[in-house]
């Protein structure tokens, strides 16, 4: 059985940056391809970064450049790296995996589901 956990949410002010950790038991984030969405209130929820399996990458223009995804493979983690964080990145964020290896840019690509962590950036 697959299950993530994420950490490392917070509070945090415009332009300050904070790094969200995803730990997997039952899957080895290195053999599958995995993904950080988010959930503003009311919104739909929506990918900030993907990896694949061999280490591509895949940002929406709404964070390129400030989020960065990265995979410790000796932890078996993967992170979200946020930086240059503005108000409207506020949203509990989701870390993803798929039984695939190439990137997933939607909701339904992905198989398993962390419970999510919350991220809140003060103006």
């Amino acid at each position: 059985q697959v299950q993530l956990v994420e950490s490392g949410g917070g509070l945090v002010q415009a332009g300050g940056s904070l790094r969200l950790s995803c730990a997997a038991s039952g899957r080895t984030f290195s053999n599958y391809a995995s993904g950080w969405f988010r959930q503003a209130p009311g919104k739909e929820r929506e990918v900030v970064a993907a990896i694949s399996r061999s280490g591509s990458t895949y940002y929406p223009d709404s964070v390129k450049g400030r989020f960065t995804i990265f995979r410790d493979n000796a932890k078996n983690t993967v992170y979200l790296q946020m930086n240059s964080l503005k108000p409207e990145d506020t949203a509990v964020y989701y870390c993803a995996t798929k039984n695939a290896y190439g990137l997933g840019k939607v909701r339904s690509d992905y198989n398993y589901w962390g419970q999510g962590t919350q991220v809140t950036v003060s103006s």
